[in-house]
């Protein structure tokens, strides 16, 4: 794990690729309680039967559940300290390239791609892949923006 002790180290970073994270499964459980979560049971997540005959061969993850990994996966990758709060700030430009198959492991890599100040703090702009272990392309890949606020006597 990268660790910045402050955000000008942050800035300083720019252009450096975070490494990796942890591989992690992908289960049918998981996907179930997404598909419960945000009302989407579209058969090719939760209907293994059917899915065995559909385009995938199996179940496979829902693209926005893989999405919103990316805050616990980007925990493994990095932590700014001196900070009052960290904030989600959006996403720029997201694709999912292929899908996840339940059961298979994912991981994370991720690169500073810049790094600025703003009014209401530091905004940085990191993209996140995910990939999928023996796959030949990432399952997504995502710019994710986070806004820094520094502490008080920062």
């Amino acid at each position: 794990m990268r660790i910045f002790t402050s955000l000008a180290e942050l800035k300083a970073a720019k252009g450096e690729h975070l490494g990796y994270t942890e591989w992690r499964e992908i289960t049918q459980d998981q996907v179930n309680l997404f598909a419960d979560a945000t009302d989407d049971h579209q058969w090719i997540h939760v209907d293994a039967d059917r899915a065995k005959d559909g385009p995938f061969g199996g179940t496979i993850a829902h693209g926005y559940l893989s999405l919103s990994l990316l805050p616990s996966l980007m925990q493994q990758l990095y932590r700014v300290d001196g900070l009052r709060m960290a904030i989600n700030y959006g996403l720029n430009k997201v694709r999912f390239p292929r899908p996840v198959p339940v059961g298979a492991r994912i991981r994370a890599g991720a690169e500073i791609l810049d790094v600025k100040g703003t009014p209401s703090g530091t905004l940085s702009t990191l993209r996140v892949t995910i990939e999928v272990e023996g796959a030949d392309r990432p399952s997504c890949v995502a710019e994710a923006l986070s806004l820094y606020v520094p502490a008080e006597d920062s």
